[in-house]
């Protein structure tokens, strides 16, 4: 598969909020994209043991731990909600600052993301949405792929330091998660 479908119209998350909700979209600099069916059950079994992982290291912490879907705005300034024109929905999303959450979701950069790539989405994830994290200022980004055996590979882009032997989470977080989460749940 290709990138997901896409409407070139400008659109922004106020016309986002209206439109029906049987399917899903992301918006990455007002350009539509519609989200792929359901994701495998190797995804969400990778995605889900990511999230256990994070959400227990994260138990004594402020941050919390969101998966998709859930809306993370990213504002280019100090424009309304309803004006703003990139939101995507991260696999995984950590957000430390609380003044970032409200019902809607998140608004700014979380501190940490995870994109589960699957071959229907990796071209997207792996190189429009990185764009956006890194513009946006997201800390740290991961992506993890996996392979026809089932075996997974991580691949970082961090804008921090991160240990290769261990998942660790960005300065923010006072400790490194504590299992080795990306070696564990991949295989």
């Amino acid at each position: 598969m290709s990138l997901p479908q896409r409407d070139e119209q400008h659109h922004t998350y106020g016309e986002y909020l209206q439109w029906p909700d049987d399917r899903r979209y992301e918006l990455i600099d007002g350009v539509a994209y519609a989200m792929t069916p359901a994701p495998t059950r190797r995804h969400q079994e990778v995605l889900l043991e990511i999230a256990r992982q994070v959400a227990n290291a994260l138990l004594h912490h402020a941050c919390k731990a969101f998966i998709a879907p859930f809306d993370v705005r990213l504002p280019k300034g100090d424009e309304a909600d309803e004006q703003v024109d990139t939101v995507v929905q991260p696999d995984l999303s950590v957000v430390c600052d609380p003044d970032k959450l409200d019902e809607r979701g998140c608004r700014g950069a979380p501190d940490w993301v995870v994109e589960v790539l699957s071959p229907a989405t990796a071209s997207h994830d792996h190189r429009l949405k990185r764009a956006v994290y890194e513009r946006a200022g997201v800390p740290g980004l991961r992506h993890l792929t996996w392979g026809r055996a089932g075996t997974c590979s991580e691949n970082r882009r961090e804008y921090v330091h991160v240990s290769s032997t261990s998942a660790s989470l960005p300065p923010k977080f006072s400790e490194q998660v504590p299992a080795p989460l990306f070696n564990s749940l991949c295989h």
